[in-house]
């Protein structure tokens, strides 16, 4: 078994261009896995095929001609080719499952590398949902002040208002005399 050091594992930016968001789900394609595991994309197809039962269709399934059509749109580059088939996307569960079907060394270490990625990603959504959240909460505050200042302040206006209008009091009750 190769030291990891002497893999040469992928920058984690590689990874992180290769996520796609289809049916709002973040996927990997299998002619990208193929690319970063360095084996051919008929071989790691092949692996799946044979254990298939590892691979729901909420781990892994098949683009649609449109989802495709909009991916190649949305990425323009000459790299795609030629295809017969519609690729394989693979969720992160997906992406689990094939470290069990591919064995290699190299596979193993992209595989970690990617998984590394998939729960930064979550992790700072995470992080962005919480601050979006706390800024939420605080327009809600804000709000609620602003609206309460503008009670206080039309009180203050009525106040003021009766005090101009008002007719001066009759005083009652026993002066006392002066010395």
């Amino acid at each position: 078994m190769p030291e990891k050091e002497n893999l040469q594992l992928i920058p984690d930016d590689v990874v992180t261009n290769k996520i796609y968001i289809i049916r709002n789900q973040k996927v990997m394609l299998d002619r990208d896995l193929a690319e970063l595991y360095q084996v051919e994309t008929r071989v790691l197809n092949q692996q799946v095929k044979r254990n298939i039962k590892r691979f729901p269709d909420d781990f892994m399934f098949q683009l649609t001609e449109p989802e495709f059509e909009n991916l190649i749109s949305q990425h323009v580059t000459s790299s795609w080719g030629g295809t017969r088939k519609l690729p394989l996307v693979f969720t992160e569960q997906g992406l689990a499952m094939l470290s069990g079907v591919l064995s290699s060394d190299r596979a193993i270490y992209v595989n970690i590398q990617i998984m590394r990625v998939f729960a930064r990603i979550r992790q700072l959504l995470m992080d962005n949902t919480e601050i979006r959240l706390a800024i939420e909460k605080l327009e809600k505050k804000t709000d609620n002040n602003t609206k309460n200042i503008d009670v206080v302040f039309q009180y203050f206006d009525e106040l003021t208002a009766k005090k101009e209008t008002a007719k001066p009091r009759t005083k009652i009750g026993y002066k006392l005399p002066k010395k």
